[in-house]
């Protein structure tokens, strides 16, 4: 399993609205067309409309590294800087997982 967590600091309300706009077409596509992608779970923030979170679960990191080249998600990463002030990316190492075994 390979896992991250991203968060977005968006610009404004109108950059926020276009950026979900483009978040549920390229979630449509990593749907439709990714089998590795486990979970693709976007999120508002309670109390802070302009941040976004992204928990993203991949079978492996070939699976991953599928995901980071198919040409939706090369369209969402050429295309978000039009509406991020900042990001954050932070890959994860599963620890204790309802459904899985223990980590060595």
């Amino acid at each position: 399993m390979h896992a991250l967590v991203v968060k977005f600091d968006l610009i404004d309300a109108a950059k926020a609205e276009a950026f979900d706009q483009l978040v549920a077409e390229t979630v449509k596509s990593i749907a439709d067309s990714e089998p590795g992608t486990l979970v693709y779970a976007t999120h508002t923030v309670e109390d802070q409309p302009l941040s976004r979170v992204f928990y993203e679960v991949y079978r492996d990191r070939a699976a991953f590294e599928e995901h980071e080249r198919q040409s939706h998600t090369r369209h969402f990463l050429d295309r978000r800087s039009e509406y991020i002030k900042s990001f954050r990316v932070e890959f994860l190492t599963p620890a204790v997982v309802k459904g899985l075994p223990p980590a060595n």
